[in-house]
C-alpha cells in the first residue's frame, strides 16, 4: 500500500475556540434578551447560536481525535471523527429547522407584542460576533468539512441575525410585530437548505460511496492505459477524510514480472492516479492469469 499524503498538523484549534467563547457569550444574552423581549426570532436566533457552540464544540473534539496516531488496535485511527461530526452538526440543523418552521407558524396570527429595542441591539452584537467566527474560521472551511459545517452555522447565523435587526426595525417604525413570525419561518427555511449539503455528503462519506467528483470507468482507463497492465477490477474508491482518497484494486498483469519491475508500474499507477483523480493511497493485488470475475465492480 502507498500513500501519497501525509497527516498535516490539527487545523483549526485556535480558531475553534475563539469561537466557542465568543458564540457561547452571544447565546446566553440572547437567550436572556428572547425572555425579556417576548421574541420568537430572537429566540431561533439564541437557540441557534446554541447549536453552533455545540457544533464547534464536536468539530474541536473531532479535529483532536483526528490528530492522534494510529495504534494496532486503531489502525486508521480517528480520522473518520471530523465526518461523523459533520453529519451530526448537520442533522441537529435540520431538526431545529423542523422545530421553528411549527414555531413560527403556531405564533403566525397572534402577533404578540414585543419589545424591539432588544431585539435590535441583540442582533447588531450578534451580527458582530459571528463576523469575527466566520473570518478566523474561513481559511480552514476549504480544508475540512467538518470545519466547513461549522462555518456554515457561523455564516448563516450571520445571516440570520441581519434578518432579525430588519425585523426589529420594521417592528420600531412601522409596528409590523408579526414580522417577528415571519423571521422565524425565514431562519427555519434558511437552515435546512444550508444543512441538507453537508448532511448529504457526511452521509455520502461515512456510507463509503464513490466521490461525486471520481468517474470510475475513466480511472480503469487511465489504469489500463499504463504498458504492463492487461486489466483492473475489483474496483472500490472512497474518502477517508476531506483530501484522503483511497482507491483498492486487483490488476492483471501482461507478463510475470519480477518485484522489482512492479515496482516500476506501481509507480506509475500512483502517479496517474494522484495527478488525474487526486487519489491520495491506493492498495494495489497484482495478478497474472487469475481465474476471477474481471468486471471493474465485482
Amino acid at each position: 500500500m502507498h500513500d501519497f499524503h501525509h497527516q498535516a498538523n490539527p487545523i483549526g484549534e485556535r480558531a475553534l475556540k475563539i469561537s466557542i467563547i465568543l458564540n457561547l457569550s452571544i447565546s446566553i444574552l440572547q437567550g436572556i434578551g428572547a425572555v425579556i423581549s417576548g421574541s420568537y426570532a430572537l429566540l431561533s436566533d439564541a437557540l441557534h447560536n446554541l447549536t453552533d457552540v455545540f457544533s464547534l464544540i464536536v468539530s474541536f473534539i473531532a479535529v483532536r481525535l483526528g490528530a492522534k496516531k494510529n495504534t494496532t488496535a486503531r489502525t486508521f485511527g480517528f480520522q473518520r471523527a471530523e465526518i461523523m461530526a459533520a453529519f451530526f452538526n448537520s442533522l441537529t440543523l435540520i431538526l431545529l429547522s423542523g422545530f421553528l418552521a411549527f414555531e413560527g407558524f403556531t405564533r403566525w396570527k397572534k402577533e404578540p407584542v414585543i419589545h424591539f429595542e432588544w431585539l435590535i441591539w441583540l442582533a447588531i452584537a450578534s451580527i458582530f460576533v459571528n463576523a469575527i467566527s466566520v473570518f478566523i474560521l474561513h481559511k480552514d472551511a476549504s480544508e475540512s468539512l467538518n470545519i466547513k459545517s461549522s462555518y456554515l452555522h457561523l455564516f448563516t447565523d450571520m445571516l440570520t441575525s441581519v434578518a432579525v435587526l430588519i425585523g426589529g426595525l420594521l417592528m420600531k417604525y412601522f409596528g409590523w410585530f408579526w414580522v417577528d413570525s415571519l423571521l422565524t419561518i425565514f431562519i427555519a427555511i434558511f437552515l435546512l437548505f444550508q444543512s441538507l449539503d453537508i448532511f448529504s455528503r457526511s452521509l455520502r462519506n461515512l456510507l463509503m460511496f464513490t466521490p461525486p467528483n471520481i468517474n470510475i470507468e475513466a480511472v480503469a482507463e487511465k489504469v489500463k492505459s499504463i504498458p504492463g497492465i492487461k486489466n483492473i477490477h475489483h474496483v472500490h474508491i472512497w474518502e477517508m477524510k476531506d483530501g484522503n482518497i483511497i482507491l483498492e484494486a486487483h490488476i492483471d498483469l501482461i507478463h510475470d514480472y519480477k518485484i522489482s519491475q512492479f515496482e516500476d508500474i506501481l509507480l506509475k499507477i500512483e502517479k496517474v492516479l494522484h495527478d488525474n483523480f487526486n487519489i491520495s493511497h491506493i492498495n494495489i493485488q497484482p495478478e497474472i492469469n487469475k481465474s476471477d470475475n474481471k468486471q471493474i465492480i465485482a
